[in-house]
């Protein structure tokens, strides 16, 4: 599963970069716009430790902005599947958040917080979990019946046993929309980094940005790619791992 995502990485990388200088040479591009293989493979010897460190960097905070992601939109799934009017407020309150662009946002959270941990956390967790939570709205407000309606007749249904049949019958599409969002995940980091941050790939490439050095910007995007894979590889795994665990119990 592994070399088969790097591998179609690796192709697509390539497809890209092969775009990009077909463009260069058949509009007669500079190196200044477009730079050289051999610039490009210069300039990745000389930063490619330090973007290295960096990507690891925005990983270390994407993940745990992924995993705050995943406990709010829980939250909020298991409070909004109420028909009363607090879950239903619940569900707007979310829907209306997520209306308002985060570019706009994040400086207020900036001006709020500062450059740190803390914005970029809140960033990246604002920009992957509204999937997350349109899902486990979807899963924790639809009923098993033919499950339910037992414990239901019985008198032994509550909301903890509610939640933990519905998810446990959905656990394979709660499994893909997570693994999907841990790609929204890297990209709200990189975002938040790339606005004003001081740390991270995307400050990187905010600095590689006011320097037209579109070299930089290639080897980040190589990096970012790679290490993008080995994450959905390990939820991937992670997800196997969960679902057969569940299946043999």
């Amino acid at each position: 599963m592994l070399h088969r995502r790097i591998y179609q990485f690796f192709i697509i990388y390539a497809l890209g970069v092969t775009l990009l200088f077909l463009i260069k040479y058949v509009l007669h591009l500079s190196d200044y716009v477009v730079p050289s293989p051999l610039e490009i493979w210069q300039t990745g010897q000389n930063v490619f430790f330090r973007y290295f460190f960096n990507v690891i960097n925005t990983l270390s905070v994407a993940i745990l902005g992924h995993i705050l992601s995943i406990c709010l939109a829980t939250l909020v799934g298991i409070v909004g599947r109420l028909t009363l009017w607090i879950g239903s407020f619940i569900r707007v309150a979310a829907y209306n958040i997520q209306a308002y662009p985060i570019v706009a946002v994040a400086p207020i959270i900036f001006i709020l917080l500062g450059d740190g941990l803390s914005s970029r956390l809140l960033i990246t967790a604002m920009i992957c979990y509204f999937p997350l939570l349109l899902s486990f709205i979807g899963i924790l407000t639809e009923p098993v019946a033919e499950i339910e309606h037992f414990y239901d007749s019985t008198l032994r249904m509550n909301w903890r046993l509610q939640v933990k049949i519905r998810a446990f019958e959905n656990i394979g599409k709660i499994t893909t929309v997570i693994v999907g969002s841990g790609t929204l995940a890297i990209v709200g980091t990189i975002v938040s980094e790339f606005i004003a941050a001081n740390a991270g790939i995307g400050h990187s490439i905010r600095i590689a940005l006011y320097q037209s050095d579109l070299a930089k910007i290639l080897i980040a995007l190589f990096l970012i790619g790679i290490f993008t894979s080995l994450y959905l590889v390990c939820l991937e795994w992670m997800g196997q791992v969960v679902q057969k665990r569940l299946q043999s119990t």
